[in-house]
């Protein structure tokens, strides 16, 4: 999968996450480099390795892993020839003992009948080398029982030095007045007497030092001076051997690197398994089930990246016939979140990783593309609405019936028209790819396509209109609103403002008319579930009862504003529905019986105009209304009405 949309949704942000569970530099690495699996039985096999880990971490505690760290230069350097250092086989043979302590580990873990346990056998314990190590080195040194050379050599030496000190600690207690100091000292590696600067030509020897004030002159009698040569014979004796014990201990690591090879790439795979397993636990995750027939089901997700006691529960479903889910609601209502949860908890599961949730149910895809963000870019020249589009190409071009496509804000960027427009071409394409998508949007004829199109869903982000507070919840099944005009009004904004803002919003095609609009929804908003359709119908319903049309029909009241599909285009209509379900619709200067299920009420006549409103205002020419006006106060034989024509379903 691309990089790009992986950490669009934060992935990569996870994988960091997860590296740092891990011991080992190469671990870490693998880690960060972590990627979906496409193959349905390997994702399976991974998660239940995260699944068992997970198992030993709550049974047992954590493994005894190893510092591997420079193992692996070590052993270059051993089979190069160079001589490893006490410090440097010391780290060896911790690793060999670590890894034995795992291997008792995993011995143990198989009585929980996990086949994870059974990684222990792969595990060799190098028992003689890590003997022959720790008997040699001691705290980062070559002990003297590591040979019976050694030890004799350092024997020596012990007397030899033993003589020097008595020969010179003697000297100064005899001759206390030459001495500025009552004890032996050491420079350059040899036993000197701090001689005052009057008295060094009463003591015959060799001067090695003199202080900064030149009053004292470090010197090495000559009555010590064989046994300094004595020593030091001694001492390239010791280093001779010493080097000799480091170079049989690296050529028995050197013969050993293949068995050490393979207990690191056991330890580095455990080390593996492990942190997925450790970052289960932290985020208290549980597994996957997967599957291949393209469902999700998701039970009280919480984002991994959100803070537990913050971050409101996501539920969610998308498959069984339902290949796309349009999300609606009000801005930082948590669209975004959910959006980016349901993607990163497919990456992470198809990962061989646990996601934080009560229970979850995902499927395989080949690809997650997703186009989340404004996308802006100086450098590139990008708007972001180019950024969208480009993005948006991209995925299109890349995906098709097993991918999975998150869409965020769509069509957002540009005109609102045109934007609308181009998110239903958007989801259309999709639609006709059977790919699952889940798009965001603002635009209320996308949600009208959601809910018109087969296999496609609404849902909404909800909201608590009392606290005006979102509740990032989501609810599949049900489109959601804006709320900004409720939101503005709970606020305070003026009710001439608002009675402005719905003209702007809903009436703009009917401008011309200059009519004044009924604005006692204003007055009358509440946080009622029930639709003004709704309303709007259970009212004409009751007028209508005796007219046999259909029912849906009877929706539409003249004056009412419509959308005539499928070009979108804005009406109003003139005359209500006749005996075949045909309603009258001015489309601009046009008139046109339209079928009834063509259309989509968009608002009713009674929040648009005054309950007495004549209507003859917009449907009738000025000459008209005068002759019809002058024909009320008696017969005119001059005057006549001239109808319009009108066209029969022609749009």
């Amino acid at each position: 999968m691309i990089d790009k949309y992986m950490n669009a949704l934060e992935f990569d942000k996870i994988r960091h996450k997860l590296s740092e569970y891990a011991f080992a530099d190469n671990t870490k690495n693998k880690l960060l480099a972590l990627t979906p699996y496409m193959n349905e039985k390997e994702v399976k096999f991974k998660i239940k390795d995260t699944t068992e880990a997970r198992k030993l971490l709550d049974s047992m505690g954590l493994p005894p892993l190893p510092n591997m760290k420079d193992i692996n230069k070590y052993l270059d350097l051993a089979e190069k020839g160079a001589m490893l250092t006490p410090e440097q086989l010391t780290l060896i043979a911790q690793f060999i003992s670590s890894c034995k302590r795992t291997k008792n580990y995993l011995k143990k873990a198989e009585t929980l009948g996990v086949d994870i346990a059974y990684y222990g056998g792969s595990i060799l314990e190098l028992s003689a080398l890590f003997e022959e190590i720790n008997l040699a080195i001691r705290n980062n040194t070559v002990d003297d029982n590591a040979s019976t050379e050694l030890k004799n050599i350092r024997r020596k030496m012990d007397s030899v030095n033993s003589e020097i000190k008595s020969k010179l600690e003697n000297l100064l207690r005899s001759k206390k007045d030459w001495f500025n100091d009552d004890y032996v000292s050491k420079r350059n590696g040899h036993y000197v007497l701090p001689v005052r600067k009057e008295f060094k030509n009463q003591v015959s020897g060799s001067v090695l030092d003199i202080s900064s004030t030149g009053s004292t002159y470090f010197m090495v009698p000559n009555t010590v001076l064989k046994l300094e040569d004595e020593l030091s014979i001694l001492e390239i004796a010791e280093d001779n051997e010493v080097r000799k014990i480091l170079y049989t201990l690296t050529s028995l690591v050197n013969d050993s690197t293949i068995s050490i090879q393979m207990n690191i790439e056991a330890m580095e795979t455990l080390d593996f398994i492990f942190a997925k397993a450790k970052l289960s636990a932290d985020m208290k995750a549980v597994p996957a089930e997967i599957n291949s027939n393209r469902y999700i089901f998701i039970k009280n997700g919480r984002h991994p990246l959100l803070s537990p006691s913050e971050c409101i529960p996501l539920n969610f479903e998308l498959g069984n016939g339902i290949t796309g889910i349009v999300i609606t609601g009000p801005n930082t209502g948590g669209k975004t979140v959910a959006l980016k949860t349901v993607g990163l908890f497919s990456m992470m599961a198809q990962s061989g990783l646990h996601i934080p949730c009560e229970s979850a149910n995902i499927c395989l895809s080949n690809n997650i593309l997703c186009d989340i963000g404004d996308g802006q870019s100086i450098t590139e020249n990008l708007s972001t609405f180019s950024s969208h589009i480009t993005n948006i190409i991209h995925i299109l071009e890349n995906s098709d019936g097993d991918s999975f496509i998150l869409l965020d804000e769509l069509g957002s960027g540009t005109d609102p028209k045109e934007g609308m427009g181009i998110a239903i071409s958007i989801l259309e394409e999709l639609h006709l790819k059977k790919c699952l998508f889940v798009a965001t949007t603002h635009y209320p004829e996308v949600k009208d396509y959601a809910s018109k199109t087969d296999g496609l869903i609404n849902a909404k982000m909800a909201f608590d209109r009392e606290s005006l507070k979102p509740l990032y919840k989501l609810e599949i099944g049900e489109a959601g609103e804006s709320c900004a005009l409720y939101i503005a009004k709970r606020l305070g904004l003026p009710k001439r403002m608002l009675e402005r803002a719905y003209k702007e919003a809903y009436c703009n095609e009917i401008k011309e008319t200059q009519s004044a609009m009924d604005t006692s929804f204003i007055d009358n908003i509440d946080d009622s579930k029930l639709s003004k359709e709704k309303q709007h119908l259970n009212s004409i319903q009751k007028e209508k009862e005796e007219k046999p049309v259909n029912t849906r029909s009877l929706r539409f009241q003249i004056g009412d504003s419509v959308v005539v599909y499928p070009q979108k285009k804005i009406g109003i209509v003139f005359e209500t529905a006749n005996e075949k379900g045909e309603v009258g619709v001015q489309i601009q200067k046009s008139k046109q019986y339209v079928n009834h299920k063509r259309l989509q009420l968009k608002a009713p006549a009674s929040e648009l105009y005054p309950a007495d409103y004549d209507f003859s205002i917009i449907f009738d020419s000025v000459e008209n209304r005068k002759a019809r006006h002058k024909m009320e106060k008696g017969h005119q034989p001059d005057l006549k009405i001239v109808y319009d024509k009108i066209e029969k379903d022609t749009i």
